[in-house]
């Protein structure tokens, strides 16, 4: 048997890095799995590795920054499956490492856009279906942005700031209905993050200055290292884990 018997899993940005280990590693332990991913190659991808797996999925094309195609993710689940007991917001995009004196109004819409309004039209039209349901498990992966100003430039660390306080009200508005919400805050991951952006458009006095932080990173992590943080969180030998940002960073977050 497998931990997520019978469990219905939305994971967004579900076609590369994290959110692709979240799925197929879901998958493997009984969940029936909604990916959600905006490129088409990437979530065809990983719906084939489920499926050659024996596993059960339905891919979602859509860009979480926009209302109806995330709050979609949520429908298309209902429709398929007829619930939903765990979800987790990953897609997110990175900024160009710009301080507020130079923050474009182009990048902070963008990244404020995918990396908190995204999981915040996701949750809000997930949490009736679970409240309906008994309950439901929401991870929300945030960033030691979340809890570092020194991690990235202003537009990603407000974004992580802000999904971190996302998770905590959602965690105490709705403990008593059965919902529980952490977020993951990684460190340095090997993922394909930095492909949102143009490295050539980088703020370069910003990116000097996080340099400093940077070069104190103890080491970087493998997205099934994020997987296994997740599935643990969502599963019942959790159950008493609830409102808390969770640093998967190596120590980095001990400096």
């Amino acid at each position: 048997m497998g931990k997520l018997d019978g469990k219905v899993a939305l994971i967004t940005g579900a076609g590369s890095g994290m959110g692709r280990s979240m799925a197929v590693l879901f998958a493997h332990e009984g969940a029936k799995v909604v990916a959600g991913e905006w490129n088409a190659e990437s979530l065809a991808a990983v719906v084939d590795e489920i499926k050659a797996a024996g596993g059960e999925v339905t891919g979602v094309q859509g860009n979480v920054a926009v209302q109806a195609e995330a709050e979609g993710l949520v429908d298309r689940a209902m429709a398929a499956y007829g619930r939903l007991d765990i979800l987790v917001n990953n897609a997110g995009v990175m900024d160009l490492n710009q301080g507020i004196g130079e923050l474009s109004d182009a990048i902070w819409e963008r990244v404020l856009g995918i990396n908190l309004n995204g999981p915040m039209y996701i949750t809000r039209r997930a949490v009736p279906h679970m409240v309906a349901q008994g309950g439901g498990a929401i991870v929300n992966i945030a960033s030691v942005a979340g809890l570092s100003g020194a991690t990235a430039g202003v537009a990603y660390t407000t974004s992580k700031h802000g999904l971190i306080g996302l998770t905590r009200s959602t965690a105490w508005i709705y403990a008593q209905k059965g919902i529980r919400c952490n977020a993951i805050c990684p460190g340095g991951v090997e993922t394909n993050i930095m492909a949102s952006i143009d490295p050539t458009k980088m703020d370069p006095a910003g990116s000097a200055r996080l340099q400093v932080f940077y070069n104190t990173m103890p080491g970087a992590l493998k997205p099934i290292d994020i997987a296994n943080l997740a599935l643990y969180l969502v599963t019942d030998e959790a159950r008493y884990i609830n409102g808390q940002a969770i640093a998967a960073d190596a120590g980095w977050m001990a400096t």
